[in-house]
């Protein structure tokens, strides 16, 4: 069993904008689609019109932390962030003034492209700034984003939608996302320590260095499993759930914040046992949960709106139990002078794979003349397939993680951290 170590108050305070911004990353990507309808409605667009606006997004924010890996560890993290979100925030702004499928769809992908890599650098910054001890309890609390943008943003956003227009939520995501910014402006520190570690002033060469590392190259194979089961599941979970297994339209919003409640508090949980009992633990727990489930839920048939709750909430605990220690092992995967560019390459390959696993889920279910989702039980067995590939994959990663001792340096700017 682990030690749980305190946290300062400045640590505490890099949390809470690490997580703020997460949410706002968050709620920009996951409130469109719940908007579709008013979208294409106001812009008279189609179905797969709609398609194109989503996707390009993933695949805007994918190429964007590709071109920017190799750049990643060449400047101060607080001046990277300070750039992509702003960026971000244009972008999110360029949305709510949209007038035109044309508009839309060139925010969207420059709102990816900024967007796309904020991730990768809030986990380098959390990696730099605090031990491997407490980087559990850290993910949690960032992780909450997903929940709160489930509990309090898509519906705030409907609801602004519903009173006003589609534009009003993107506008309100810009208003809060700027109040985030000035808080980063004045309260955070400069994060350059890992600068004295650079020994090539090239970036590309930096970023082929970083792609051929074999260390590196199981972190990015462990990365694509974990992104592989969500993917495959969530596109069709809505179709599923409504003609499967017959509840009701409106019955869509309590299933929703309900789960989102659970997922809330579910990643604190998971942070803070990854960190007493062990990160291993934790995800062997999780993964062998989400498995059973996956397997009971995608072969149900109509079922008691109670029961449909009680088994997403508990395959939100699963899955939270899995990512959050996944997320804590895998920053340990880089070293200090590489940690940039492995973040930016493994939210890439994240978005990638995601992308690709939306698609073979595509491939495998397919509706029926009465709109029933053919072939889920299929597609439940193969999710959880990955699922157990990808807990013998972090076992040896772990194994791997434990034979080098933890490589974060002491930098210069975080001399007040332990206070």
């Amino acid at each position: 069993m682990e030690q749980v170590s305190k946290f300062s108050g400045y640590q505490i305070l890099m949390t809470v904008c690490i997580a703020l911004i997460q949410f706002s990353v968050v709620l920009d990507f996951m409130v469109l689609s719940p908007l579709g309808p008013f979208v294409m409605k106001d812009l008279h667009i189609n179905e797969q019109q709609f398609g194109v606006v989503v996707s390009a997004y993933a695949f805007s924010c994918c190429i964007s932390a590709i071109v920017t890996a190799g750049f990643a560890d060449r400047f101060d993290r607080k001046k990277m962030l300070l750039f992509f979100f702003s960026g971000f925030i244009l972008g999110t702004l360029l949305c709510a003034m949209s007038t035109s499928y044309a508009g839309l769809l060139a925010a969207r992908i420059v709102t990816g492209i900024f967007g796309g890599v904020m991730g990768s650098i809030s986990m380098a910054i959390i990696t730099d700034l605090f031990e491997q001890s407490k980087r559990g309890r850290i993910m949690g609390f960032v992780q909450m984003s997903f929940g709160v943008s489930q509990i309090l943003g898509i519906p705030l956003g409907l609801w602004l939608t519903v009173q006003y227009d589609w534009h009003i939520p993107f506008y309100a995501i810009v208003g809060f996302a700027v109040l985030v910014l000035l808080l980063i402006v004045v309260k955070m520190k400069p994060v350059d320590g890992h600068l004295a570690l650079q020994s090539n002033n090239n970036a590309f060469v930096h970023l082929w260095h970083t792609l051929k590392n074999k260390r590196y190259l199981r972190g990015f194979l462990a990365t694509t499993l974990l992104a592989t089961g969500g993917f495959m599941l969530m596109p069709f979970g809505s179709d599923f759930a409504l003609h499967n297994l017959k509840i009701k339209p409106e019955d869509l919003t309590p299933l929703y914040m309900i789960t989102g409640v659970f997922t809330f508090f579910s990643t604190m949980a998971s942070g803070f046992l990854a960190d007493k009992v062990g990160k291993m633990v934790m995800f062997t727990f999780g993964t062998v949960l989400s498995a059973i489930i996956v397997l009971i839920y995608t072969q149900l048939g109509p079922s008691p709106l109670w029961l449909i709750i009680v088994l997403n909430v508990v395959l939100f605990i699963g899955i939270n139990s899995r990512i959050v220690p996944a997320q804590a092992l895998l920053t340990s995967v880089p070293e200090p002078k590489d940690r940039g560019a492995f973040m930016s390459l493994n939210s890439a390959v994240q978005y990638l794979s995601g992308g690709i696993s939306a698609f073979c889920a595509g491939l495998i279910v397919y509706k029926g003349e009465d709109d029933t989702i053919h072939n889920y039980p299929i597609l439940g067995i193969v999710v959880t397939c990955t699922m157990a590939v990808a807990l013998i994959l972090m076992f040896r990663l772990s194994r791997m993680l434990k034979k080098p001792v933890d490589q974060t340096p002491k930098l210069e700017n975080t001399d007040l951290l332990d206070q």
